[in-house]
């Protein structure tokens, strides 16, 4: 091959590199950004008097004098409101209005979502769900709120020839003339005086429970059983998996057997993440009875197995590329074959295998199928250490599938599902630094 030839193939394989990387970067932002913009909304929104007020009930957070007396404002501005339902009530009572069989079921729907966006009025009964007991605890959802009271959804079908157009009609023309005509421009007017938001930072959305299935509250259970799962797949994973590694290139004898188990686990990287779930099950919790039901032990002895190929693999070639002038020396001076092994090649190999251990972690992180059958339960409280062998736990996975598939009441609580993909992202970025940074010290140790 010519040299200049040759130059140009090195230039064009450099620039088409280059080109990759960026691409690969560009997908990852694209990616990245809306998780990041929509999840830091968990943490930094604006918050009204209700979240203050319901923030003081369930975890004593700021002055119980201040909270009351912010209350009492709130109260005052939100007086005309019950008093224009009441006159309006008192009227289709005494049959002043037209239509008034029409308008008592509109005024019922009205006064349900006021009782959303403002929570009960004082004096009535308290409800059974906490999610009635407090209005809009955010100014985002506050607003959604009121412009479903200020507009009524209705379809369009007059132009026979399309399909019907869904419109927006205001409520107020269907109150023209009646006690209830001022409610509308009040609520619009003076929603900030009813809720007063504030710019809030909520650290508490990663160590509070979750209340009234994640309507309030954090993600403390959900973040402390994906830990737990992490490191007790970890747990069992490495110790295997490198202890294989070492026999399949040191002690056992090259040949159809090897190439065969080499086959096997290589398989084994590409079963679907299901199958483990399910053999988890099967075998670990109504074989072996580890646990009566789903718990964090079963749960990462399932992840374990998921994990175990990668470590096996990357350990692997770690090994073998250690220079084998290393083993030749330490043997030469007559240490034995396992000293040669754990005090020479695995610490020079140990870059290399937690390599595959950061990648594991990071798998075992965000898998989702294999806890179903074996750790994971949409609610739970924080567990203690000893739990974690009996008892099953949240996870943030798991409960950002569910709350994107099973909610009853998704829309409400979009931000926190985004809280916590970005808090799963965030968590495994975090557990990747820290193993890049120990692979870091350990490289440069090794190197004197």
């Amino acid at each position: 091959m010519k040299l200049q030839t040759r130059k140009v193939l090195d230039k064009s394989f450099t620039g088409m590199g280059f080109m990759s990387i960026f691409l690969l970067s560009a997908a990852l932002i694209m990616v990245l950004a809306p998780i990041f913009a929509r999840g830091i909304g968990a943490f930094v929104f604006r918050a009204t008097s209700e979240f203050r007020r319901l923030d003081n009930s369930l975890h004593g957070r700021g002055s119980i004098q201040a909270v009351e007396a912010e209350t009492r404002l709130v109260q005052d501005a939100r007086e005309p409101v019950y008093r224009m339902l009441a006159e309006f009530e008192a009227q289709l009572d005494a049959g002043n209005v037209a239509n008034g069989d029409e308008l008592y079921a509109e005024l019922d729907e009205i006064r349900n979502l006021i009782n959303r966006l403002l929570g009960p009025r004082p004096g009535e009964s308290v409800p059974v769900l906490m999610r009635d007991r407090f209005g809009k605890t955010r100014w985002d959802k506050a607003r959604e709120t009121l412009h479903h009271i200020l507009y009524r959804e209705t379809w369009d079908y007059s132009d026979p020839t399309k399909m019907g157009v869904q419109v927006e009609v205001p409520r107020a023309a269907s109150f023209k003339g009646t006690a209830l005509e001022p409610l509308f421009p009040y609520l619009e007017n003076n929603l900030e005086r009813m809720l007063r938001p504030r710019l809030t930072l909520y650290w508490g959305f990663l160590f509070d429970e979750s209340h009234d299935a994640h309507f309030f509250g954090g993600i403390w259970p959900e973040m402390l059983g994906t830990l737990y799962l992490v490191f007790g797949t970890m747990l069992f994973a490495i110790p295997i998996g490198v202890i294989a590694a070492v026999y399949l290139t040191e002690f056992a004898t090259q040949g159809k057997v090897v190439s065969l188990l080499r086959t096997f686990i290589s398989t084994l990287a590409g079963v679907p993440s299901i199958v483990f779930g399910l053999f988890g099950l099967a075998f670990f919790i109504n074989t072996l009875k580890i646990s009566s039901s789903k718990s964090v032990l079963a749960g990462s002895m399932t992840l374990a197995l998921l994990v175990l190929p990668t470590i096996i693999r990357a350990s692997e070639e770690a090994i073998k590329a250690v220079p084998r002038t290393y083993k030749e020396a330490s043997l030469s001076l007559g240490a034995s074959r396992i000293h040669t092994v754990a005090r020479v090649i695995l610490p020079a190999a140990l870059p290399g295998i937690l390599t595959g251990i950061v990648i594991s972690m990071g798998r075992a992180a965000g898998e989702t199928a294999p806890i179903i059958f074996t750790a994971a339960v949409s609610v739970g409280k924080p567990l203690g250490l000893l739990e974690t062998l009996n008892q099953p736990t949240p996870a943030l996975p798991w409960n950002i599938y569910n709350l994107a598939t099973e909610h009853e009441a998704v829309d409400e609580i979009r931000h926190v599902q985004f809280g916590m993909v970005f808090t799963l992202v965030l968590l495994v970025l975090l557990l990747n630094l820290a193993a890049i940074i120990l692979r870091a010290r350990v490289s440069k140790k090794l190197r004197g």
